[in-house]
């Protein structure tokens, strides 16, 4: 579990000194260097392999309201890539509560997945700064673990209304308009 900056609260101490840090902000790689996504990611859930399948390298937006179950597919998608396919997956958490936080890491605890994942918190009382970092702290590790173990890598960003909240506050705190900054 590791905060906007990418260091441990997870009371286990500090990083191994040989463990590799890249920076968030990086440049993209080239056009011809990204290839399009051409394989489908079995994931174990049989109404989405067959309704609604998933791209490998691809985006998906998974919308609904409040306890309709969505944190629930997502554990069983964590589960279903670790231990179907031995992937990892990043779960960035944008402006959580520190309840939900603690929450999501006891089931993944429980669930015996959490050796295959990483948790990133950007909680509601922290800075706007700290919390609009969460989903680039996640994405950079999500990057580290695809282009170092060539494993899949499920990537979530919840919330993504927060994130983009987080940068309208700081555009408005620069005096920027929202979409130069935020």
């Amino acid at each position: 579990m590791f905060d906007p900056l990418g260091r441990p609260i997870d009371g286990k101490g500090p990083m191994a000194a040989d463990v590799p840090t890249w920076p968030i902000h990086r440049k993209a790689p080239g056009f011809e260097d990204q290839k399009p996504a051409t394989e489908i990611l079995e994931t174990g859930i049989k109404v989405i392999d067959l309704l609604a399948p998933y791209a490998k390298g691809g985006k998906i937006g998974l919308f609904g309201g409040a306890g309709v179950g969505k944190t629930v597919l997502i554990q069983e998608l964590i589960h279903n890539v670790a231990t179907e396919h031995g992937g990892y997956s990043i779960f960035t958490g944008v402006g959580e509560r520190s309840r939900e936080g603690c929450d999501l890491w006891g089931e993944m605890n429980a669930s015996g997945v959490l050796n295959k994942t990483a948790l990133i918190f950007g909680q509601m009382n922290e800075p706007p700064g700290a919390r609009m970092r969460v989903a680039e702290t996640g994405l950079t590790m999500a990057e580290y673990f695809r282009e170092e173990s060539h494993k899949d890598v499920l990537l979530f960003i919840d919330n993504i209304f927060r994130f983009v909240q987080a940068g309208s506050e700081v555009s408005a705190l620069m005096g920027r308009m929202p979409s130069a900054v935020g």
